[in-house]
């Protein structure tokens, strides 16, 4: 199920906040952080550089899944497969689920 319109911009605002933090200014330009809601999912997506010049390409971070009102993480394999991290506990505070990308034992988010 969708998320009302309230809890879609509660949670706008806070990704905004972690997006405007993760990107340092001077690479704003070339690296770029975004976010796609379907239903009650949110995934966390990266545009970079490509290897090839004057390419970009889109990574996958993680996803978020609200189910029985708590926040589990999924990350994606190379055939696209999203998969549970069963090292991270599901909660209910959105916020704290998304700062867990940050610890350096959840480093496999960030390339």
């Amino acid at each position: 199920m969708a998320f009302d319109a309230f809890t879609k911009k509660r949670l706008e605002k806070i990704l905004d906040n972690y997006i405007e933090m993760k990107i340092p200014k001077h690479l704003k330009d070339e690296y770029k952080i975004f976010y796609k809601f379907r239903g009650s999912t949110i995934t966390l997506l990266q545009e970079r550089p490509s290897y090839m010049p004057g390419q970009r390409v889109e990574l996958p971070i993680a996803q978020f899944r609200h189910h029985e009102d708590k926040w589990k993480i999924f990350w994606q394999d190379s055939k696209d497969k999203w998969h549970f991290v069963e090292d991270i506990k599901p909660i209910e505070n959105f916020e704290k689920q998304l700062m867990m990308l940050e610890k350096a034992e959840f480093g496999y988010f960030w390339m």
